[in-house]
Parts: C-alpha cells; sequence; structure tokens
C-alpha cells in the first residue's frame, strides 16, 4: 500500500474522520484511476462503490455478481495507488458468518481501512431498486459479530448498512442498526430512508455514528451535505456521481463522433500525457531514473 512513512494506519485516520464532528465526504470510485482523481482533488477518503465495480469493471447490474476476489483485486489496485484511507463496499459479505471472517481478513490484506456490509439476501439488489429482501435480524448480528471477531487490526472500520426500511418499516430499520453497533460495528447505515423526517431521524435514533447514501434521483431525499452534518451524520457516501458523469459526457463525445467522424470541437482536449499523469507517471519517471533507464 502507498502509506506515507510517519502518518497513522488508514485505519486509524478512517476511524477519526467519524470521531470528528461534520460529515467527511466520501465520493465512490470503481477503480484505481477514479480513486487517484478523488484524492488529487483534496478529499480525505474514497469509497469503493459495489455497484461501480459492477458496471465498469464487469459492465453488468448491480445484483450480486462481483465475487469477492474481483471485489480485492480492485480494492487492492486503489490501495496501492492512494494514501488517503479506503473504504469498501462488500455487498452481503459473500455468504454466511464463515464467509465474512473470509471476506475481513481478504479485504484487510488488500489495504482497505474499513469494509460495509449489509443485510440483505443473496443475491442481492441496489439500495435504491424495489423487491429486495433482508435476512433475519439475528443473522445479520451474527455476520457482524463475525466482522468484528475477524479483524487484526481494531481500527479497521466496519460499517453496518440495513435495508429494511424498504422490506419491514423504518422503525425496524433503526432496531437493526442499533443492534449491529452493539454487535460491534463501528458505523450504522439506514439505507433509503424516504422522507426529510425520517432522514432526520436516523441520526437521532441510530445510537452511534451514521453514514448517509447520496444517489442522486434514488428514494432518499436530495439534502445539501451541510445539513447532513448538522443533522448528526458522520460520513455521507456519493458512489456513482463519477460514473455518472463520465456516462454523461461519454454518451455527448461519441455520439459527436459518431455523426462527425471527428474529435468533438467542444470537448476540452485532455493530452496523452496528462493523462498519464494523473495516472501517476512521475512515480513511475523516478523509479525509471533510479535504475539509469532515462
Amino acid at each position: 500500500m502507498n502509506v506515507a512513512l510517519g502518518l497513522e494506519r488508514p485505519t486509524t485516520r478512517l476511524k477519526a474522520l467519524l470521531a470528528r464532528k461534520g460529515a467527511a465526504i466520501l465520493p465512490g470510485t470503481p477503480n484505481a484511476l477514479f480513486a487517484r482523481v478523488i484524492e488529487d482533488l483534496g478529499f480525505e477518503a474514497v469509497y469503493v462503490t459495489g455497484a461501480g465495480v459492477a458496471n465498469m469493471s464487469l459492465g453488468v447490474p448491480d445484483i450480486g455478481l462481483v465475487t469477492l476476489t474481483e471485489l480485492v483485486d480492485q480494492v487492492a489496485a486503489i490501495c496501492d495507488v492512494v494514501n488517503v484511507p479506503v473504504l469498501a463496499d462488500a455487498d452481503t459479505g459473500f455468504g454466511n458468518p464463515v464467509n465474512m471472517v473470509r471476506t475481513v481478513r481478504a479485504l484487510e490484506r488488500a489495504g482497505a481501512a474499513g469494509m460495509q456490509i449489509e443485510d440483505q439476501v443473496f443475491p442481492k439488489k441496489c439500495g435504491h431498486f424495489q423487491g429486495k429482501d433482508v435476512i433475519p435480524a439475528a443473522e445479520m448480528v451474527q455476520k457482524v459479530k463475525a466482522a468484528v471477531d475477524s479483524r487484526h487490526d481494531g481500527d479497521f472500520q466496519i460499517v453496518a448498512r440495513t435495508d429494511a426500511r424498504a422490506v419491514e418499516g423504518f422503525d425496524e430499520a433503526i432496531r437493526r442498526a442499533n443492534g449491529a453497533l452493539q454487535a460491534g460495528a463501528d458505523v450504522a447505515f439506514v439505507e433509503a430512508p424516504q422522507t426529510l423526517e425520517e432522514l432526520a431521524d436516523v441520526p437521532r435514533r441510530v445510537e452511534g455514528p451514521c453514514l448517509l447514501n447520496v444517489v442522486a434521483a434514488g428514494k432518499t431525499p436530495d439534502i445539501p451535505l451541510g445539513e447532513a452534518a448538522e443533522l448528526g451524520y458522520r460520513l455521507a457516501i456519493v458512489p456513482v456521481l463519477l460514473l455518472n458523469a463520465l456516462l454523461t459526457a461519454g454518451d455527448s463525445a461519441l455520439a459527436e463522433l459518431a455523426a462527425t467522424g471527428r474529435h468533438p470541437d467542444g470537448l476540452p482536449v485532455v493530452t496523452v500525457a496528462q493523462i498519464f499523469e494523473r495516472a501517476g507517471a512521475g512515480r513511475w519517471d523516478d523509479v525509471r531514473a533510479r535504475y539509469g533507464l532515462d
């Protein structure tokens, strides 16, 4: 992992973000290049979005098709190129509490500072889609306990997400969130509260740090992230902002290319050298120079 000497471990830095007031903003990334962009623009941590990995790495929807190995490969590549803490979306933990043990160990080895797990049945669905279902609350508690017991670094953050709002109602979602925290989770994530009142009630009724998922045109009302911090949220993930921007710009540019047969006139030109620099070319130039290759 690309960690500067003398700095605290990424796990400890992510834990510190949760301990301070205000909602830290974690943009989502599906790959290492976008993670570099997020870090370069000054964000303090990166969120590896499961939906983004499914969409961009495999070209499939977020319906539980990504395997543990595929996720770990992406997380390892991301952690290798950024210094900020990385929080990884591990979906349902890839199985029961026994599988959860392996999931935690694999993500720790990959360099993640924390992981998010959820109480959906497998195969899961995107949290803002219809037709979800959840496992029994007692089973989720055991999965959280397995995750907590399995981490080698006590500062490795466990984010417990519940999708129960859409299935069993808001009160049950709050009960499950508190149950996960009592089982040892570090952060509670109530997915898709459906009104402003529910959104405000989550940090009031949950007995620990809370995460807000910001999905444009999703089920959760859109509020400024400053207001989310005032309500008491400690983390705000924005999973698909970069992917949305890429698809929108890509559709426009490719449509113009198909129509005109030329590079789009209105598209800012980023040179190959600039692209390589964003991908860390300077670091590799230093390596070449060190061994007399320049």
